[in-house]
């Protein structure tokens, strides 16, 4: 087991859901733009990262029904599915590494608000947007919510990459087109706040 799988295994194993910095009783921001791309409900969507977060809770109760939630952590999917249970019956589960996630059929719209932060070396960094680009249909869309430059240094004692517009256009711009983008300030179960950058990219 990789350094970095074994972190995220501990995480989950050892914390409630509630006592993760990331946790959200509804992720407003992250369907907000989720229903602004405007696909059909049967769109090939996936939760990038998403642990045990409750946006595919949400999703289905709007309606989509082609949704994959990834996760690093299999501890963080098998919360999710134990949680959605009956209801998660046409969710497809995936316990991966984001780097080296590999898909046959494409996706309609890539979700990340958890783990592109987390890549901190330049050729990790390119490599996610290669596989962004590798698993996501010709006109796909791609949300990315990531820490802002107002935002912490760390997060679950790792350090991560901040990124203001002009730096997630440094790494998108020549292959996505800019949509929308607005930060929002995310207010964790202990009473901290921090400051997020949302994109919502169309693939060129």
């Amino acid at each position: 087991m990789t350094e970095k799988k074994q972190h995220w295994e501990n995480v989950f194993s050892t914390k409630k859901e509630t006592e993760v910095s990331w946790y959200q009783t509804k992720p407003i921001t992250s369907l907000q733009f989720i229903q602004a791309c405007k696909v059909s409900k049967a769109a090939r969507i996936i939760d990038v990262g998403g642990g045990d977060s409750y946006l595919i809770d949400y999703l289905l109760e709007l309606g989509y029904t082609n949704l994959t939630l990834l996760d690093i952590s299999a501890t963080a999917i098998e919360r999710a599915k134990n949680r959605l249970g009956e209801k998660g019956k046409n969710v497809t589960y995936v316990v991966s590494d984001s780097l080296h996630f590999q898909s046959d059929d494409p996706f309609d719209v890539w979700h990340d608000r958890a783990s592109f932060h987390f890549f901190t070396a330049v050729n990790d960094i390119e490599q996610y947007k290669k596989n962004v680009i590798a698993n996501t249909h010709e006109h796909a869309q791609v949300i990315i919510g990531t820490f802002s430059e107002e935002g912490p240094l760390k997060c679950s004692g790792l350090p991560i990459t901040q990124y203001s517009v002009e730096k997630m256009e440094a790494v998108f711009g020549d292959n996505f087109e800019l949509e929308n983008c607005l930060t929002e300030d995310h207010q964790t179960p202990f009473d901290t706040v921090q400051n997020f950058i949302f994109c919502h990219y169309k693939k060129r």
